[in-house]
Parts: C-alpha cells; sequence; structure tokens
C-alpha cells in the first residue's frame, strides 16, 4: 500500500508541474479549464477559475480507472 501512495504522489507532482509549466501536450492542455461547465469570472486585474466541469470530468476518469485496477474477483 506504501508503494502504491507513493507512485500516485510521484504520478500528482508530475503532473502538476508539467501543467504549471504549459507543456504543449494537445489533447490535454486544450480542453483543461475550457469545458463549458468552467467558471471564469474577470474583475479589473482579477480573474479566478472554478473547474467545476473539468473536475468532475477527471474524477470520472479516475474513478474508472482505479474500480478496474482494483476489481476483485470472486
Amino acid at each position: 500500500m506504501s508503494r502504491f501512495l507513493f507512485l500516485t504522489g510521484l504520478l500528482l507532482i508530475a503532473a502538476g508541474l508539467v501543467l504549471h509549466f504549459k507543456a504543449e501536450i494537445p489533447f490535454l492542455t486544450n480542453w483543461i479549464g475550457k469545458l463549458p461547465g468552467d467558471l471564469v469570472i474577470k474583475k479589473g486585474n482579477a480573474t479566478i477559475y472554478v473547474p467545476l466541469a473539468t473536475s468532475l470530468v477527471c474524477s470520472i476518469v479516475l474513478s474508472l480507472f482505479f474500480s478496474f485496477l482494483f476489481r476483485s474477483e470472486k
């Protein structure tokens, strides 16, 4: 279990760094934060992003991935 948590943490750090430094990955950076349910509020010099739809899509994809990964055979 500790190995899984460690690898998951490394994967999240790597994904965060890729997105932070705006790596040009077309299938990722074209839709993240730009789905119809994502809110963008601009007031003067301040911009607030609330990625509701992006969070929902990521949650569903990760839930399906982990359910297939840890499916138990009975």
